[in-house]
């Protein structure tokens, strides 16, 4: 059954506080391939002006999979998550993402349309830190295939 495109525009509460550890970020850089030592070594973020470890861009894609869990599940959306492959993502940054952060994101849903018979999602989060700060807003679609 098809998505109800009436599900746009729905919000999802905040997720619980995600607090960026200098361990996390290094794990994900070494996943990634990344090896700038800002990612790596506090002195060389901090030479470079950042107050901890930066993580890397696409460090958000973990807090976003988390955050976007309550979406997908979502039994009144009605989601095929076994027919579900991501399409696109990207990120639009206020400032870096540091060791030390606490960070909360805020799901979206921004449309949901037919595309050649599939399901397209579109969802947004809102990274924030904890002081209501803005840190980055993620986009993301995830395509339901067609039986």
């Amino acid at each position: 059954m098809p998505l109800d495109p009436a599900f746009a525009g729905r919000v999802y509460p905040p997720t619980d506080p995600y607090e960026v550890e200098r361990e996390k970020i290094r794990e994900f850089a070494l996943a990634i391939g990344e090896g700038h030592p800002a990612h790596h070594d506090p002195r060389a973020a901090r030479a470079l002006g950042h107050r901890d470890l930066v993580a890397p861009p696409t460090f958000l894609s973990v807090l976003m999979q988390r955050a976007t869990d309550p979406v997908v599940l979502d039994p009144e959306i009605g989601l095929d998550y076994s027919r579900v492959v991501h399409r696109d993502q990207r990120f639009v940054f206020g400032r870096p993402v540091c060791a030390g952060d606490v960070l909360r994101l805020v799901v979206h849903i921004d449309g949901v349309r037919s595309l050649a018979g599939s399901d397209v999602l579109e969802l947004r989060a809102e990274a924030e830190d904890v002081t209501g700060g803005r840190v980055a807003t993620i986009h993301m679609s995830l395509v339901a295939r067609a039986a």
